[in-house]
């Protein structure tokens, strides 16, 4: 069961930061209202499935291969907010573009957090096991193509309503595919970077060459 009960204000300003969004108190409580318009519309929901490795359908590209070495599973995920969000955005990018960029920085932020619940949730399924961090189709050399294959082997559309357009994009579009590694012994660390990042199709960061530093 996924419950979305207060969203990451902080994460939220990191990025409306980059944005060139200025701190005050009217913007306060913009996200006062747009926290509480964001948590009311979505619809958090999550599918997984866990696949024994080697698991050819799955490889695709260096990345990845680097990503699970080492492992012994590889559990498929899609988690999504819901049409709602996607319906909601649209309509306040005509009327107030200012409110539609906060909130869509939010619902970024809000398909973080069920994604991170998932990894908890995850820990408490396997606790033997150690974990990866999320690794997405789109990120390095791993195709975006392989959307149709997560949503394909956990049956997505018909259980979370959650497809994909010709570009192989997500829809709605705040939603997740990723793959996390499962293995006997410690992995070593690596750092997420841009791999399992919900902004990192609209980042600016990325689209001037630079990352956040996580």
């Amino acid at each position: 069961m996924i419950r979305l009960e207060a969203l990451d204000r902080a994460e939220a300003v990191r990025y409306l930061g980059d944005a060139r969004v200025q701190m005050n108190s009217a913007m306060e409580h913009l996200l006062d209202e747009c926290e509480e318009q964001v948590l009311r519309v979505a619809e958090p929901k999550f599918l997984y499935k866990v696949k024994d490795l080697p698991c050819p359908g799955l490889m695709a590209g260096n990345d990845i291969a680097e990503h699970l070495a080492g492992c012994s599973k590889a559990v498929l995920l899609a988690a999504t907010l819901g049409t709602g969000i996607d319906r909601m955005l649209r309509v306040e990018q005509v009327k107030d573009m200012s409110r539609a960029v906060v909130l869509d920085a939010l619902a970024s932020v809000a398909i973080e957090q069920v994604c991170r619940q998932f990894d908890e949730f995850l820990q408490g399924e396997f606790p033997d096991l150690f974990q990866t961090f999320r690794f997405s189709p789109g990120y390095g050399d791993y195709p975006i193509a392989l959307q149709k294959y997560f949503l394909t082997e956990l049956d997505a559309p018909k259980k979370i309503g959650l497809t994909t357009n010709d570009n192989f994009l997500l829809v709605p579009t705040k939603s997740v595919t990723a793959v996390t590694g499962l293995s006997e012994t410690e992995l070593p660390k690596r750092k997420r970077g841009c791999a399992s990042c919900n902004l990192r199709g609209s980042c600016n960061y990325r689209q001037r060459g630079d990352h956040c530093g996580f």
